[in-house]
């Protein structure tokens, strides 16, 4: 099973870039089903962007065109590059894996977007 542990919040302005990356250990980090979700405050945990083992991709509406996820299997890394930040994307931010019943995530890592 593996570990995951995020990396790259912060506080940002309104239009900024952010890159998130999420380390994981283990040795089988490629056979996961990875994902990014967020919660923003008094809100529900939502889905942000997925990624499958090789590398099909699904966004949230809210932030096709402006996020992107990607994997380096190589690195046992995963990322998600936030273009055009907004202040509704204020959340914190979370790794997730699966591989059949197995369900990780990471401990979150807070990102703001503020003026």
């Amino acid at each position: 099973q593996v570990q995951l542990v995020e990396s790259g919040g912060g506080l940002v302005q309104p239009g900024a870039p952010l890159r998130l990356s999420c380390a994981a250990s283990g040795s089988i980090f490629s056979l996961y089903y990875m994902g990014w979700y967020r919660q923003a405050p008094g809100k529900e945990r939502e889905l942000v962007a997925v990624i499958s083992i090789d590398g099909a991709t699904d966004y949230a509406d809210s932030v096709k065109g402006r996020f992107t996820i990607s994997r380096d299997n190589a690195k046992n890394m995963v990322y998600l590059q936030m273009n055009s930040l907004k202040p509704e994307d204020t959340a914190v931010y979370s790794c997730n894996g699966k591989l059949g019943g197995i369900e990780v995530w990471g401990q979150g890592t807070l990102v703001t977007v503020s003026s």
